[in-house]
């Protein structure tokens, strides 16, 4: 006979009516059930009242009601068996108040009952929840002392409760002595190797591992998503649908967080049309995502209209819209979303107004975002956090308002930080204020001496005011501190493969006939008025090296080749990791006007919009 016979036959015997605790399922029936049971003193008998503790803590309805209400029918127990202690531990791990489940072992302790090998996982659980390693250890000698560390039970419990803490070498090793492993095993320390970073061991386990379940996908997809990895996730998905498993909500948002990352629009599309060909309700996680993706990879009106679909929005919906309008240059339409989103009685939150006061800076909207600055304070009791003065600065800077934007970093509350410097130096840049530049650019290279950005954009002003003393000194400080520029790349995706272009880089298979299509369309821009700029090449070296170096921009590779493989009216969609260089921003202008075709260019900062000779940042990024 099963246990659940066996439990049935026990409450038959001790009294036929106590059969309703094991198909009672609301707190109303429990109290009459309860109730019957001190009338007939059956509440008395140690397994009938462990039963009536059992329901308490292992219904999902009712939670926290109900688990107040097994310690008061604890607190009558006179003598509480280890069932009963297993249970209150099991119940607590998930809950609120989790330290109960110390205290309860504690008891247990003290009333003379060894625990068993149920009663250490529902221990661990909490450790893992809270990630205390310190307490995690403890349990796990107590675990060793009561003789159980082999328990396979108790082992998967242990190796996902290190792995979860970043302890990844601990869980390794539990995980190594295991005699049976099974997929629980295998996904916790897949999930250890994800959240140290560490994907190549990740995934090496993961082509290991003898089956997998949805969740073992699950966390693999998104580990790649969250470390950056966005290429393989696609790939993993790739893999996954060609063996035929049904992908989850969890693994979409992976996938289409990576396309997003990655502006891989037409795959983005794939992984929408997934969505509704099985049957995956678009809610408000996976709609927010949608939202997200179509807004980063160029596409703001189909965000626009995911957006409308979506059947309920939280802030964090709206606050991707607002975000997606931002980064487009559509201040007016932020703006309008924001006041709807406020309307519609939600109240915004610091990364909603991150978003509203980035899209008034890109508009060059001064005075609406002071406004709306003055509101966090004063209308949502929203303490202004070093985002939010950064994004001030550079509303002020890039209108010109230099002395101010240098005056309100002076008088801040809160110490500025390198991002908020660093907006001021921008700010330096696109007005040619060398003098200030200066100042921030020696304060920024003390904060973060390590950061090449800020040397280049300090060299850069210096060669545009003529300074080359300067820019060659900068030059020396990079070379004697070892500081090297990252190398610029840009991405562009055709035919739903990412293509990645770097500065120098001739590793792709089709780069001469890429090489020989850029000379090409630099002969026609010549004709058409262009000339290489060069105030932006970092050091003082001759102009034909800095024309030379100009011209094998990612974004210059990447544009040659999209007029390679696409046909007007496909716009050329490209995402660049570095801001885009005034020379790359003249260049792209004039060849939307030569060529007629429609360039989308999503840098560090924002998008631009190329069409027939004119961007949409209005030359002011």
């Amino acid at each position: 006979m099963n246990r659940s016979g066996t439990v049935l036959n026990t409450l038959r015997l001790k009294n036929p009516k106590l059969l309703l605790l094991e198909s009672c399922s609301t707190f109303s029936d429990l109290k009459i059930i309860h109730g019957y049971m001190v009338r007939t003193h059956t509440i008395a008998d140690v397994f009938s009242v462990s039963r009536l503790i059992a329901f308490c803590t292992d219904h999902p309805a009712f939670k926290p009601s109900l688990l107040d209400y097994a310690l008061r029918v604890f607190s009558q127990i006179q003598a509480p068996n280890l069932f009963i202690y297993n249970a209150l531990i099991r119940g607590f791990s998930a809950s609120e108040n989790r330290h109960l489940c110390f205290h309860f072992y504690t008891q247990l302790l003290c009333a003379d009952i060894l625990p068993d090998n149920l009663s250490f996982p529902f221990l661990v659980k909490p450790c893992a929840a809270l990630e205390s390693i310190h307490m995690g250890t403890q349990v796990h000698a107590q675990i060793i002392k009561h003789g159980f560390e082999n328990n396979g039970y108790v082992q998967n419990s242990l190796v996902h409760m290190y792995a979860t803490c970043g302890d990844i070498n601990a869980a390794s090793s539990i995980f190594r002595r295991m005699s049976s492993l099974d997929v629980v095993s295998w996904t916790s320390m897949i999930a250890g190797f994800n959240k140290c970073g560490d994907v190549e061991s990740a995934r090496k386990l993961f082509d290991e591992m003898p089956e997998r379940n949805l969740v073992t996908w699950s966390i693999m997809i998104s580990g790649y998503a969250k470390n950056n990895h966005f290429d393989k996730a696609l790939e993993l998905f790739q893999i996954l649908q060609e063996q035929g498993v049904r992908a989850n909500e969890t693994v979409m948002v992976g996938v289409i967080s990576s396309c997003a990352h990655l502006g891989a629009l037409e795959i983005g599309e794939r992984a929408h049309d997934y969505l509704l060909r099985n049957n995956l309700e678009v809610n408000m996680i996976l709609g927010t995502a949608l939202v997200d993706m179509y807004a980063r990879c160029g596409s703001i009106e189909k965000a626009i209209q995911v957006f409308g679909e979506i059947p309920e929005k939280d802030t964090l919906s709206w606050t991707a819209l607002i975000s997606g309008l931002a980064m487009h240059g559509y201040a007016e339409r932020a703006l309008h979303y924001f006041s709807e989103m406020v309307n519609s009685g939600l109240t915004p939150r610091g990364i909603t107004f991150t978003a509203v006061l980035s899209a008034c800076s890109h508009g060059g909207l001064v005075e609406k975002g002071l406004e709306i600055f003055e509101r966090m304070r004063k209308e949502y009791s929203i303490e202004p956090q070093l985002e939010h003065y950064g994004c001030v600065v550079d509303l002020l800077g890039r209108a010109g308002k230099l002395t101010e934007a240098e005056k309100f970093v002076q008088e801040m509350p809160v110490k500025p930080n390198a991002p908020i410097w660093g907006a001021l130096l921008g700010a330096c840049r696109i007005h040619k204020n060398a003098e200030i530049a200066e100042q921030v650019g020696k304060t920024l290279i003390k904060l973060l001496p390590e950061h090449s950005g800020y040397y280049v954009l300090l060299s850069n002003i210096y060669a545009r005011t003529g300074k080359w003393e300067n820019v060659e000194g900068m030059r020396q400080m990079m070379k004697n501190k070892g500081v090297r520029k990252p190398p610029g790349y840009s991405l562009i995706e055709v035919d739903g493969k990412v293509h990645n272009f770097t500065m120098g880089d001739r590793t792709h298979p089709e780069i001469e006939m890429i090489e020989r299509t850029w000379e090409e369309i630099l002969r026609k821009i010549r004709l058409a008025g262009y000339r290489g700029n060069t105030d932006d090449a970092l050091f003082d070296i001759d102009e034909e090296e800095k024309e030379s170096t100009l011209h094998r921009h990612s974004e210059k590779l990447a544009i040659a080749f999209g007029i390679m493989k696409t046909k007007a009216p496909v716009p050329i969609r490209i995402v660049k990791n570095l801001r885009v260089c005034e020379d790359c921003h003249t260049a792209t202008k004039l060849i939307s006007k030569v060529f007629d075709r429609a360039l989308i260019v999503r840098d560090r900062n924002r998008f631009h919009h190329f069409r027939e000779g004119f961007c949409s940042c209005k030359d002011y990024w």
